[in-house]
């Protein structure tokens, strides 16, 4: 069995979170820079088996999509041309930042940890794959 691969996709960096070869357990895996992430992905996905890529869909409160859907759109397609291999799904990423917060301050990290965006992003990846292993 391969690993789930959790993307919080955004403008500047993109948290990336993965299950262990089971999954049972996610993990964050890092945050990188958006411009390269593809060919991060592709080079992960030669390392390690990799059987979905999970994507955050931001939604508005009312149920529609978030403006930083328009960016990525543009992703998935790309991802699905260069990684045809692996299937796409897309999970509700609403209050996964504010809940990322959250753990960390639960976790006892200090302020300035805190506001450590791509900790905030890797923890919130990590959060979206949570919830679909819970869900699934």
């Amino acid at each position: 069995m391969g690993r789930v691969l959790a993307i919080d996709f955004g403008k500047v960096r993109t948290g990336i979170a993965v299950t262990d070869e089971l999954r049972i357990i996610a993990s964050g895996l890092t945050t990188v820079n958006t411009d390269v992430l593809i060919p991060f992905l592709k080079e992960y996905c030669f390392k390690e088996k990799v059987d979905l890529f999970l994507v955050g869909k931001p939604k508005q409160m009312n149920n529609t999509e978030s403006e930083s859907e328009a960016f990525i759109v543009p992703f998935l397609l790309t991802l699905s041309k260069e990684i045809p291999t692996i299937p796409i799904e897309r999970v509700d990423e609403r209050f996964t930042s504010k809940m990322a917060v959250q753990t960390m301050i639960a976790g006892g990290l200090k302020k300035k940890q805190r506001s450590n965006k791509a900790l905030v992003d890797e923890i919130s990846a990590t959060i979206i794959l949570q919830s679909y292993l819970y869900s699934s």
